[in-house]
């Protein structure tokens, strides 16, 4: 049985990580339109993969949830979507066609669509120690940290 202290430190830990992965994804989100059309994307073009990102990391989470759910691998899956970002990201610096950045930043938001259910389900089993919505509440008050950083 895991005690309080442990649970803190858990969502901390996770707080943590989330912080420092948005401040590098959504770092990398806010120049993305501009650097594929500087690799000859045009504005539709990256509306499309800027949409279609979300569509395939939202409707992800659905299959994501199910297969975590079904298989107990909660730290599998959620090393497998940090591990797409941490691949994905720093790639984009290499990027010289605008295709190459596309696929890259659809992984990205892959990455995201897989990790979330299995990262939110362990919240939530730590959470039960210390109250969910307080859990919830730290963990994406520190999210957001990383994402205004």
């Amino acid at each position: 049985m895991v005690n309080k202290a442990v649970a803190y430190r858990f969502i901390l830990l996770f707080g943590f990580v989330s912080l420092f992965a948005d401040m590098t994804y959504e770092g990398s989100r806010s120049i993305t339109g501009p650097f594929m059309g500087t690799l000859g994307a045009n504005a539709a073009i990256i509306g499309f993969v800027a949409g279609f990102g979300e569509l395939v990391g939202y409707s992800l989470r659905m299959l994501s949830g199910y297969l975590v759910e079904k298989t107990g691998r909660y730290w599998t899956f959620t090393f497998l979507g940090y591990f797409l970002n941490l691949l994905a990201v720093p790639l984009l610096a290499l990027a010289q066609r605008w295709e190459t950045a596309a696929l890259l930043i659809i992984l990205e938001r892959l990455g995201k669509g897989i990790r979330i259910p299995a990262r939110d389900a362990m919240l939530s089993h730590a959470g039960h120690k210390i109250g969910v919505g307080w859990a919830f509440g730290l963990h994406e008050a520190m999210d957001r940290i990383g994402a205004l950083v």
